[in-house]
């Protein structure tokens, strides 16, 4: 693999923190903003949700559920989420842009390059089976033109397997911040 690939498998969670700290420092909620930005960030976790009730890592290639529209269907997800709380906190205001632009950065390099590590181990992995399905399936963004049978059903077990309900647990944290904040700023 890759020095990138390897600094963003290592580096993606740690420098999350301050990134998110920055986040809080120029946040300018309103109830109007948190509602709709968390209407955003609800599509996310949806999309998450279905994405992890479908995966069954290490065990198969998952082509089913949302993995027929994108190949990376957690990924798109959390960047549904991110843009929800930058809708929530209103980074349009202050200086808020520079936060946006810090956690667009952020997402852009760290999720190109663990995107990119994560199909090198799979086309490892599955091969030529997964070279088909990447060649009709999009990377990231969504193509809402099914490319794949949906038979494979959702499955909860995989989805708290998958340890995914922490997902869902950091955006209610999150929105309880965001709540918090608008309390205390008085909006």
């Amino acid at each position: 693999m890759s020095r990138n690939s390897d600094f963003a498998m290592r580096w993606r969670v740690r420098l999350g923190y301050p990134v998110a700290l920055l986040y809080l420092v120029f946040v300018r909620p309103l109830e109007q903003s948190i509602f709709i930005g968390g209407a955003i960030a609800l599509v996310g976790l949806c999309f998450r949700a279905a994405a992890a009730g479908h995966l069954r890592k290490h065990e198969q290639l998952a082509t089913g559920g949302p993995y027929a529209y994108t190949r990376n269907p957690l990924y798109f997800g959390s960047a549904l989420i991110a843009a929800g709380f930058l809708v929530a906190g209103r980074f349009w205001v202050d200086a808020g842009w520079v936060a946006a632009a810090v956690v667009v950065a952020y997402f852009g390099y760290f999720y190109a390059a663990v995107m990119k590590r994560e199909a090198k181990e799979l086309r490892s992995r599955y091969g030529a089976a997964f070279d088909e399905y990447a060649a009709r399936v999009p990377l990231f963004l969504p193509r809402f033109r099914r490319t794949e049978s949906l038979a494979e059903k959702f499955s909860w077990e995989q989805y708290w397997r998958n340890r995914e309900y922490q997902a869902a647990l950091g955006v209610l944290g999150g929105i309880c911040v965001l709540w918090a904040i608008l309390l205390l700023r008085g909006s």
